[in-house]
């Protein structure tokens, strides 16, 4: 195949990044079919929310906020899909997790997500929708986010004790604001993490 390739005009770094690519995106495990509470609304390829990048592997949770109070699961997936046009900034999550409970698949568990600095490459990231500026989420969102992240821990045999993060845990940002404010919240939300995996 590598013969191939150079004969295509891909001298070695190419040959080497695409095989090395191509290992990646084999190495972690992607679920035959979603379970049922996930549905997938896949931006499409762009520069600005979704690369197409694999990710190295999948080492941690991250949790944020969405930070846009009153907002549900589909306008903040319609604002990431927004930018391969607009290219403001660049911004996206792998998952949504919305008002109601619903929970959107945006980019592959297997991609690259602009969510988490420079945690991006190696973890999947879940926002949380709100009611209001406290950031905490109702009791709907709260019971999915749990189910989602057991589920993401036991996909990818991660221990919620350590390997589920906030974003303020990478870059010292208020991000997930109610679990920074309130220490004893997001130990509690790990816990019930942990309990939802036995």
């Amino acid at each position: 195949t590598s013969e191939k390739m150079k004969k295509a005009g891909m001298n070695s770094r190419s040959v080497e990044r695409f095989t090395k690519t191509l290992l990646t995106a084999l190495k972690e495990p992607l679920p035959e079919t979603l379970p049922p509470f996930i549905t997938e609304e896949l931006l499409s390829v762009n520069p600005y929310s979704r690369p197409g990048e694999y990710l190295e592997r999948v080492n941690a949770i991250v949790i944020h906020y969405v930070g846009n109070p009153g907002t549900g699961a589909e306008a903040n997936r319609s604002y990431f899909q927004g930018l391969a046009e607009s290219g403001e900034t660049s911004a996206s999550s792998n998952l949504i997790v919305g008002l109601e409970g619903e929970t959107l698949l945006c980019v592959p568990l297997n991609e690259v997500a602009y969510c988490s600095n420079s945690r991006n490459n190696d973890t999947v990231s879940i926002e949380f929708c709100h009611p209001d500026d406290t950031g905490r989420p109702t009791d709907e969102t709260y019971a999915s986010l749990v189910r989602l992240t057991a589920w993401l821990c036991e996909l990818y045999g991660l221990d919620p004790t350590a390997d589920v993060i906030r974003h303020y845990d990478v870059i010292g940002k208020e991000c997930p604001r109610y679990y920074v404010r309130n220490e004893d919240a997001w130990q509690q939300f790990k816990k019930d993490v942990a309990a939802a995996m036995d």
